[in-house]
C-alpha cells in the first residue's frame, strides 16, 4: 500500500471541537497564521460534517516525503476524491484539481482563486466560549491573562499551562540564535524599539550576523508570531512590537512588565477585527476606520490622563475622534475630554462589547 492509499483509508478520529468565529465557506480556501493558532481545528470542524470522501495531507508529517505524493492528482482522479486538505503547504507544491481544496500554512501566500483567512489565537469572546472550567467572566479573564490565548491551553491542567507556553517558544526553530531573537522580540512586546537597537543589544551576548537577524525578524513578522504596529501616517517611524501570545512575555524575563502585557492583550483584540491599528505619540492605539482612540491603563490614574490630555485634545480635533476608551483591569467610570465622552471600562467588558 502506498502513502496516498494509507492517508486516504486512515480517516481522522475527530475530537470534540467548539466552533471559532472563523469558518471555511469557500471551496478554495487558504488558512494562514502562527503555529498553534487553531488552523487545524478549523479544518477538522469543517471536515467532521462531511462524508469520508476526503484526503488529508500534512506536508510536515515525518512519516513521508513530498516525493511520495507525486501521483497526487492521478490518485484523486482515480478515487474520485472531492475534498483535499494540504496542511503546512509550501509555495510551489502542486495544488490538486478537485471540488474542494483547503490549504494551510504559517505564512501568507497569495494563491490565485483562493480566499485567504488569517487565523490568530482566541480572542477573549472565543476564550469565554471555550472555557467551561470557570463559572464567571472574571475568573475566565484571570485565566486568559495568566495563560494566554492558544486554544489548546484551555484543555490543560493549570500546572501544565506555563510549561506548554515555554515549549511554544522552542517550537519555532532549533537554531539557538533564532530563539534568542524571538525572546528579545517577545521581551520588547508593547514597546517602541527599532531592529537596530535590538540587534546591538543581542550582539553583546551572542555572535550574530545582521543579515540573519533582519531575515529572522521578517520571518516572524510574516507568520504573525510578531506583529509590528506602525505610527499613524509615519510608516518609516520606529514600530511598536507585539507578540501573538501575550502570555509568553512573562516567560522570557524575570522582570515582570504587566503594563506591556496588558497593552499587548488589547492590541490583539483590535488586530483580530481585521482593521488597521496604529499608535500615536503618547497614545496607545488609534483605529481610523471608526475614528477611535483606545488607551491601555490597567490601573486607572487621573494623573496619567492629565499627562496626555493635551495630546488627546489635539487628536480629537485633528482626526475628528468620536470615541475614546480607557481599558482597565477593573475600573468603571466616565469622563469628558473636550466634548467626547470617554468610557473607562474593564478589559472583559470592552472586549465583549467592542
Amino acid at each position: 500500500m502506498n502513502i496516498l492509499e494509507t492517508l486516504y483509508e486512515n480517516k481522522i478520529n475527530f475530537p470534540l471541537l467548539l466552533d471559532r468565529k472563523i469558518n471555511i465557506e469557500t471551496n478554495k480556501t487558504f488558512l494562514f497564521g502562527p503555529k498553534l493558532s487553531g488552523k487545524t481545528s478549523i479544518i477538522f470542524n469543517y471536515l467532521k460534517d462531511k462524508e469520508d470522501d476526503y484526503l488529508y495531507i500534512d506536508l510536515d508529517d515525518f512519516r513521508y516525503e513530498k516525493e511520495d505524493l507525486v501521483d497526487l492528482q492521478l490518485f484523486i482522479q482515480k478515487n474520485k476524491i472531492k475534498i483535499c486538505i494540504i496542511e503546512n503547504y509550501t509555495y510551489g507544491f502542486p495544488i490538486p484539481k478537485t471540488d474542494v481544496v483547503i490549504l494551510s500554512s504559517i505564512y501568507f501566500i497569495d494563491i490565485e482563486n483562493f480566499s485567504s483567512i488569517k487565523v490568530m489565537p482566541l480572542d477573549f469572546e472565543e476564550y469565554l466560549l471555550f472555557d467551561t472550567k470557570h463559572q464567571n467572566t472574571t475568573n475566565s479573564f484571570n485565566s486568559f491573562l495568566k495563560y494566554g490565548n492558544i486554544p489548546e491551553i484551555i484543555e490543560l491542567k493549570d500546572y501544565k499551562k506555563s510549561t506548554r507556553n515555554k515549549e511554544l517558544i522552542k517550537l519555532y526553530d532549533s537554531n539557538a540564535n533564532t530563539i534568542e531573537i524571538l525572546k528579545i522580540l517577545i521581551k520588547s512586546s508593547g514597546e517602541i524599539k527599532s531592529p537596530f537597537w535590538l540587534f546591538n543589544m543581542l550582539k553583546k551576548n551572542i555572535k550574530l550576523s545582521k543579515d540573519f537577524f533582519y531575515k529572522t525578524i521578517k520571518e516572524f513578522e510574516k507568520n504573525h508570531t510578531i506583529i509590528l504596529c506602525e505610527k499613524f501616517n509615519q510608516p518609516k517611524a520606529v514600530k511598536k512590537i507585539f507578540c501573538f501570545n501575550f502570555a509568553l512575555i512573562d516567560l522570557v524575563s524575570h522582570k515582570k512588565n504587566f503594563t506591556n502585557l496588558f497593552s499587548n492583550m488589547i492590541f490583539l483584540e483590535l488586530f483580530n477585527q481585521n482593521q488597521p491599528v496604529y499608535y500615536l505619540e503618547y497614545i496607545d492605539f488609534y483605529t481610523p476606520h471608526n475614528n477611535s482612540i483606545v488607551i491601555s491603563m490597567p490601573f486607572y490614574s487621573t494623573a496619567l490622563i492629565s499627562r496626555i490630555m493635551s495630546k488627546l485634545l489635539r487628536y480629537i480635533e485633528e482626526y475628528e475622534i468620536n470615541k475614546i476608551t480607557i481599558v482597565t483591569i477593573s475600573n468603571f467610570d466616565t469622563l469628558y475630554i473636550d466634548t467626547i465622552e470617554a468610557q473607562i471600562t474593564p478589559f472583559y467588558e470592552w472586549a465583549l462589547g467592542k
